[in-house]
């Protein structure tokens, strides 16, 4: 029986190359895993009043249905939070989503329509494609240089026509690290404002930046029409836990996106309610164990990166933020660079993530790896990628 041509266009690469690594774990091999940006998974966790919270609303009886735009009380904190980077959002312009992927899907299910394009940074996280191509719409790359995080904007420019609809930002970047100055923030806005376009900005990784100070998208915003993903699976270690935002801005050119969007939260009832408790907690009590979390981030960062820039036929830009390397394959003997991430975990049991499926534009011939793991787990899946390329 057939199925539709929209889902058939899905991908999701992080998590779809991990079935080749399951194929050899059943046959008994040893895998690494560092496909998946999951701090979780490498032995970092919210603080006990976080888990706590959880706990406590689940024993309390906080187990029903949740308002459909969130709890009150996480909705105010979560505004707080975003006007202190400078967006101008109140309780009522945020709804709390099951991660930032349910917030992207009702975004794009309420922005684009058949033939609409969309432009994305080149190389993107996987699913702003995928959703754009669920809607029937066609994602467009953009240019970005990876070692001066800058975005190409005379390449957007060229690629702006009639049919596009939004320019996405995800800053830091997922896969490459890249973070955005103010001023190429205000460069983004200004084009999308003369084209009369919406902009997606994804600000997941916030506060994970090691190397300069972080500036949101708020700062520069003013009253354009700019949409803001946000959630609790990175700086605030509650990965599993699915849990995140959109945050409208104050602009009369969002009015019908604040009206409709909260439609496509009431169809699919709610978000966890505990979850909620304790995202509000993981907001209103002490940060530093997100400093510590950083500072050990940029150790791993540093000794990573290092030691790809000192292989032969690798090369790797320095991520300013978030976890990830993704090195170029400078003498790429296999056919393509998802070949070469299949024999590299064939070959060492290291799993990694073809560049390609980060967009074939500006994601070929590159793969992307976490650094997350403590660095003796580093030090020894290095020297096998190094011993696997020479």
């Amino acid at each position: 029986m057939k199925i539709s041509q929209r889902v058939a266009g899905v991908e999701y690469a992080i998590r779809d190359i991990a079935l080749e690594a399951r194929k050899l774990q059943k046959e008994g091999k040893k895998i690494t895993y560092l496909n998946i940006g999951d701090p979780l998974q490498y032995g970092f966790q919210p603080p006990d009043r976080v888990k706590e919270a959880l706990v406590k609303a689940v024993k309390e009886g906080q187990n029903y249905y949740a308002s459909s735009e969130g709890l009150p009380e996480l909705r105010e904190a979560i505004s707080k939070k975003e006007a202190v980077k400078g967006l101008r959002v109140f309780e009522d312009d945020v709804l709390v989503t099951n991660g930032v992927s349910e917030g992207l899907e009702m975004v794009m299910a309420s922005i684009v329509e058949q033939g609409d394009e969309v432009l994305i940074p080149g190389p993107y996280y996987p699913p702003y494609a995928s959703y754009v191509r669920l809607f029937g719409g066609k994602p467009i790359e953009f240019l970005v240089d990876l070692h001066k995080s800058t975005p190409d904007l005379d390449d957007i420019r060229s690629k702006i026509t009639s049919k596009t609809v939004a320019i996405c930002l995800i800053s830091p970047n997922n896969p490459t690290g890249v973070v955005f100055s103010e001023k190429s923030l205000k460069d983004l806005v200004d084009l999308a404002n003369e084209h009369d376009l919406y902009i997606i900005c994804d600000e997941i990784y916030d506060q994970i930046v090691f190397d300069e100070k972080f500036t949101g998208i708020g700062k520069v915003s003013g009253d354009s029409p700019i949409i803001l993903l946000n959630g609790f699976s990175k700086v605030h270690l509650m990965s599993g836990w699915r849990i995140g935002y959109i945050a409208f801005n104050q602009s009369k050119k969002l009015e019908l996106l604040r009206e409709n969007v909260p439609k496509l939260s009431r169809v699919r009832i709610a978000t966890n309610l505990p979850v909620q408790y304790a995202a509000l907690e993981s907001l209103k009590g002490p940060q530093d164990y997100i400093t510590k979390f950083v500072s050990e981030l940029k150790k791993r960062r540093d000794y990573t990166i290092k030691r790809l820039n000192d292989m032969n036929g690798i090369s790797c830009s320095n991520p300013k933020g978030a976890f990830y390397a993704f090195p170029k394959i400078e003498d790429n003997k296999y056919s393509s660079d998802k070949e070469f991430v299949i024999q590299l975990l064939k070959t060492t049991g290291i799993l990694t993530v073809h560049g390609s499926g980060f967009g074939t534009q500006y994601g070929t011939g590159h793969f992307r790896m976490v650094f997350l793991p403590e660095i003796p787990l580093l030090e020894e899946a290095l020297n096998k990628i190094e011993k696997f390329v020479a």
